[in-house]
């Protein structure tokens, strides 16, 4: 998404844990013409959010968009997953996210800006071993509608964008939260959308101010059932469960 806006003529300010990548990235921007700064920061520590927020517009001077998009998946059931595993994915998947809102509002309310929340597909569909990814990012759809609502008339807009599978390392990160290089991803290879196209939609859903926006064929279409055959949907998901606990 970084390169899509600055490619868009957009000056990109990049966030995470990984320092390495970050530089990676504002290479690859400065290859292209554009300006990038890389802000190492970990979402899940409120300090760490608020001054990368101030670090950013010490350098730009203002703040226009922000993406809000750091997020893992913890897998496993639901009475299995331990408290610690619960509290991580809530961590960074939900409060880091509100951690960014809330310090880069004011600085979206000076520019009449634009907010990305990256929820998921999960958010309307919860499959078996899913469960704590998926309330996670039910969390992130909700507070997505909440801030639509509370920002109606005030020049700020809020899109959530529910992705279906899209080619990133999220599936080869484990249950800490950390990257493993030898790992697989299990997720179906025919059905991962390229990164490139993810990056294009989503960035156009936000440029257009849209509130809600649901993307991948895949993932429109189990939302789609979900809605128009729940109890199909529901037998589907408790198949699975049953095949996959065998």
């Amino acid at each position: 998404m970084a390169l899509e806006f600055a490619r868009q003529g957009a000056t990109v300010a990049v966030t995470g844990r990984r320092e390495d990548r970050l530089n990676a990235v504002v290479q690859l921007l400065e290859e292209q013409g554009a300006r990038g700064l890389a802000v190492p920061c970990d979402v899940t520590d409120d300090a760490a959010v608020k001054a990368a927020v101030e670090t950013v517009v010490d350098a730009f001077g203002r703040i226009d968009v922000v993406v809000a998009n750091a997020g893992f998946a913890v897998s496993g059931r639901v009475a299995e997953l331990s408290h610690e595993e619960w509290r991580r994915q809530f961590d960074v998947n939900v409060l880091g996210l509100v951690s960014t809102i809330r310090h880069s509002m004011p600085e979206l309310e000076k520019t009449s800006g634009r907010i990305g929340l990256v929820a998921s597909v999960a958010s309307f569909l919860s499959p078996a071993g899913s469960g704590a990814y998926c309330a996670s990012k039910h969390a992130v759809r909700s507070i997505g509608s909440s801030l639509s609502a509370e920002l109606a008339g005030s020049g700020v807009s809020c899109t959530t964008i529910h992705p279906g599978y899209v080619k990133s390392e999220i599936g080869r990160v484990d249950n800490a939260g950390q990257f493993q290089s030898e790992s697989r991803d299990k997720r179906p290879a025919n059905l991962l959308w390229p990164t490139d196209k993810a990056a294009r939609v989503m960035v156009r859903a936000i440029r257009k101010r849209k509130r809600e926006y649901v993307f991948t064929w895949h993932g429109l279409f189990g939302v789609w059932m979900s809605r128009h055959f729940p109890r199909l949907t529901f037998w589907i998901l408790s198949r699975n469960q049953r095949l996959s606990a065998r």
